[in-house]
Order: structure tokens, then C-alpha cells, then sequence
């Protein structure tokens, strides 16, 4: 529950018992009261939200009991749109430091990764190993593929797999990162390659979910089948 947007400090007060700090649970105003406090401090906590609670305790309090407020609606917003542009500048600051050690881990990684036995590199730069050779056709950027992947971090974490869900999954080689356009189309089906994608190659500096910015991505890819060449 994300209570800094408008109106959810007031509906949490709604039903919030005023005796927040009450050690006596014996009520069920009081056990509700106090799980909704549960709820607001650790969203507060999980966001690194800093907040002075004798003051968030007085206003839930006037909110609840039609009380005068210290703080008009509009000096609410005022105050609220300042805290949402320097925590966006926090965020923003704190992406480009990480997509930088990101970038420079994986060049770090590639630079020796290509020396490997067995590991090829492209004039992309895209870096592949092949586990098995199929002997069938291979695909073309315009075709649908069903294949069997698994991604993941430099750190071994794995962000997605197919495996792990027991489905494939069929889709068109050119409305995928150009990491995956281009490697895939190396493959015969049959075959099982591992690639390093550099992050030009894959999600860049913005990165993508779980990827961070600027992240180097092993994918372990068998290539079940072309399916538009049925």
C-alpha cells in the first residue's frame, strides 16, 4: 500500500483505531487498528520512507475525527510533489551509479569470457557457446520460433526460464532483443547455445523487471522448431 498518494493516509485513518500504540489487543477495532498500522509502517519501511511518527499519528487522528488540520489540501500537495521529485532524483542518481558498475562488470566479463574455449564472438559482439549442434533448418529474423531458455545475471541469478515454468514459448525472432535476433538465427533446430549479450545487445541502460540497467545476460537457448516453416 503506497499511502504517500492522495487520499490513502485519509482512508487508512479511516478505519485506523486511534489508540495506535495501545498494547491491549482486545477489541476487534483495536486488532484491526493495529494491523492496518502493521500495514503503513512496513510499506513506510519498505519504501526507506523517513517520517516523523508523532506526526503521522496526530494527523491520522484529526483526519479520522473531522478534526482542523495543521496542513491545508493544497499545502499537502505542495509538500508531496517536492518529496516525489527528490525521491524520483534519488532513484534516477542511484540507477546511473549502479547501470555504470553494471557495464563495467560486464565488460570486464565479456573481455575475458571471449579467451574461453569454445566461445565465439560475432562482429556484433555477441559472444556464443554451442552446447549441441542440431542438423535442421535455421531460422530467419521474419520467423516464429518455439524454444526452451533460461536468463540469467552475471551473479548466476536467474530472472526467467522456461524450464522453470515446463512450457516453451514460440515467438517472432525480430520483435526480440537483438541479442536474440541474431543468435537464434545461428542455431539449426536441435541445437543448444549458451550467449553472453552485452547490454547494448539486450535491455541498454534502462534495463527491463528484474534486469537491472546496463546488465550483461547469459541465456541458455534449445531450439525446438521454426514454426512458420510447418
Amino acid at each position: 500500500m503506497n499511502y504517500l498518494k492522495r487520499g490513502g493516509l485519509v482512508l487508512a485513518a479511516a478505519v485506523l483505531s486511534i489508540n495506535t500504540w495501545a498494547t491491549e489487543l482486545n477489541t476487534d477495532e483495536q486488532k484491526l487498528g493495529y494491523i492496518i498500522g502493521m500495514d503503513i509502517g512496513k510499506s513506510l519501511r519498505a519504501q526507506g520512507t523517513e517520517v516523523d511518527l508523532d506526526a503521522l499519528v496526530d494527523a491520522i487522528r484529526a483526519t479520522y475525527l473531522g478534526e482542523e488540520l495543521a496542513m491545508s489540501a493544497e499545502d499537502a500537495d505542495a509538500v508531496r510533489q517536492v518529496y516525489i521529485d527528490k525521491r524520483k532524483a534519488a532513484q534516477q542518481a542511484e540507477s546511473v551509479e549502479t547501470g555504470s558498475e553494471n557495464l563495467a562488470r560486464g565488460q570486464k566479463f565479456l573481455a575475458g569470457n571471449k579467451l574461453k574455449e569454445g566461445v565465439q564472438t560475432t562482429a556484433s559482439g555477441l559472444q556464443y557457446k554451442v552446447l549441441t549442434m542440431g542438423d535442421g533448418a535455421k531460422p530467419a529474423a521474419t520467423d516464429t520460433v518455439k524454444v526452451h531458455y533460461r536468463g540469467t545475471l552475471l551473479d548466476g541469478t536467474e530472472f526467467d526460464s522456461s524450464y522453470a515454468r515446463n512450457e516453451p514459448i514460440s515467438f517472432a525472432l525480430n520483435r526480440v532483443i537483438p541479442g536474440w535476433t541474431e543468435g537464434v538465427q545461428l542455431m539449426p533446430i536441435g541445437s543448444k547455445f549458451v550467449f553472453y549479450i552485452a547490454p547494448e545487445l539486450a535491455y541498454g541502460e534502462g534495463g527491463g523487471g528484474p534486469i537491472p540497467p546496463n546488465s550483461t545476460l547469459v541465456f541458455e537457448v534449445e531450439l525446438l522448431d521454426i514454426e512458420d516453416s510447418k
